[in-house]
C-alpha cells in the first residue's frame, strides 16, 4: 500500500531521472560543439587573465624606469595585474553561468 506522499516522492524521482537522461542525450548529440565551446571558454578565461597581467607588467616597467625606488613597480604591476585578471575572469564566468 502506497501513500500519497510516497507517490509524490516517486514522481519527483522519476522526473529527475528523465531530466538527467535528456541532458545526457543532448550532451551526446552536441558532442563536438561542446568541445569547441570548452576551448573557447578556456581561451576567453586565459585572455581575460593575461591581458591585465601584461598591462600591469608594462606599467610597472615604465614606472621603474621613470621613478626609481627601492620597491619593484614591475612586481607590483604583475601582482595587481594577476589579481585584476582573475577577478575579471571570475566575473566573466559568473555572467556566462547566469545565461
Amino acid at each position: 500500500m502506497t501513500t500519497p506522499e510516497g507517490d509524490r516522492h516517486r514522481e519527483d524521482f522519476e522526473r529527475q531521472i528523465q531530466q538527467k537522461s535528456q541532458q545526457k542525450l543532448q550532451a551526446k548529440r552536441e558532442g563536438d560543439r561542446s568541445l569547441w565551446l570548452g576551448f573557447g571558454v578556456f581561451g576567453m578565461v586565459g585572455w581575460s587573465v593575461i591581458v591585465p597581467t601584461l598591462l600591469g607588467i608594462f606599467l610597472g616597467i615604465w614606472l621603474d624606469r621613470r621613478f626609481p625606488s627601492p620597491y619593484s613597480w614591475t612586481l607590483t604591476g604583475l601582482f595587481l595585474g594577476i589579481i585584476l585578471g582573475c577577478w575579471n575572469a571570475w566575473l566573466w564566468i559568473q555572467r556566462e553561468q547566469n545565461r
